[in-house]
């Protein structure tokens, strides 16, 4: 059974939402409704903000009023919850809880959110565990990248981590293993990019108008195959170690998207990759007034430790 709200809503924002997207305050207000869907009433102009049409980019604040349009939400008994191994699974990679953060080690294959293709990720299942009262993503990451996904657990820390996140002030390192002979030391890109649809795929591509990206790549493993690296960003754009990777002729092993098959073949063939080799490892919040610093470190999976080993041995 599913529920079906035939009268149009005014919805007050409390305080607690204040600043925040209308597209994500709309997600939790309707359970179960698919995020294209909720786009889709926005561009339709059904969502109003004190009367007003809202984009998904306006934010809400708290005290305006929130016209939401009839609209099908999800119950349980439709099976919107988690199964079971899932919240198990997820539950058991908590490397941080305090007042104001939950930091999991996501594993890899699992969406920071449900999407095409995906029914449930990271944010469905912890709302499934029915333990916040309040709960966001602070960031994103990859489906195919595993490790540090931090979650805020009230609106002030939300912005405080999104602050530091997006401003630069975050020390922010993942490991990447860069196929291909790798000669050198560390080497920084600082190609601006730009998101583009290719068949049907997002993709980054370096591009003068694109918006600004710095990564700096340090090797520290290097095989005849390519190189185990710690990667440094200042910024978070979507997909920019793999672009930035992949524009230096040394690609992310198991990367479907960037870089070509022969490129790939032999880290898969020798080493036994059956992955994306991103891993989020390290991650440091500076403190404010009103927050201690946070540092977090996730070691890399033991598959992808195997993957090195065999490589070495190669």
């Amino acid at each position: 059974m599913s529920n079906h709200d035939s009268q149009v809503r005014h919805v007050v924002v409390p305080q607690g939402n204040d600043g925040q997207r209308i597209d994500n305050y709309l997600l939790s207000l309707l359970p179960g409704v698919p995020r294209s869907h909720v786009y889709r009433l926005l561009r339709s102009g059904q969502v109003r903000v004190d009367g007003a049409r809202a984009k998904p980019h306006r934010r809400v604040h708290s005290g305006e009023t929130v016209r939401l349009p009839p609209v099908r939400t999800a119950t349980r008994s439709e099976g919107r919850r988690p199964p079971d191994d899932l919240l198990r699974r997820v539950r058991e990679r908590v490397l941080l809880e305090d007042d104001h953060y939950l930091v999991l080690d996501k594993p890899a294959g699992l969406p920071a959110h449900a999407g095409t293709g995906a029914d449930f990720g990271v944010i469905e299942v912890v709302r499934a565990w029915e333990r916040h009262d309040y709960i966001e993503l602070a960031h994103r990451l990859d489906r195919d990248t595993s490790g540090i996904i931090v979650l805020a657990k009230s609106r002030p820390a939300l912005l405080r981590a999104q602050q530091a996140l997006g401003g630069g002030g975050a020390d922010k390192r993942y490991l990447a293993f860069c196929v291909g002979p790798w000669r050198g030391g560390p080497r920084t890109v600082t190609s601006a990019l730009r998101i583009e649809r290719e068949a049907g795929q997002k993709r980054a591509r370096a591009a003068e108008d694109g918006k600004a990206a710095a990564s700096e790549f340090l090797p520290m493993t290097c095989t005849r195959y390519g190189a185990l690296c710690e990667v440094r960003i200042g910024t978070g754009r979507m997909h920019q170690i793999r672009a930035h990777a992949e524009s230096i002729g040394h690609p992310v092993a198991g990367d479907r998207h960037y870089g070509t098959r022969e490129q790939h073949a032999p880290v898969r063939d020798k080493g036994g990759l059956r992955r994306l080799f991103l891993h989020a490892h390290r991650l440091r919040l500076p403190a404010t007034d009103d927050f201690e610093g946070l540092a977090i470190e996730s070691p890399l999976p033991e598959e992808l430790r195997a993957v090195v080993t065999r490589l070495e041995g190669g």
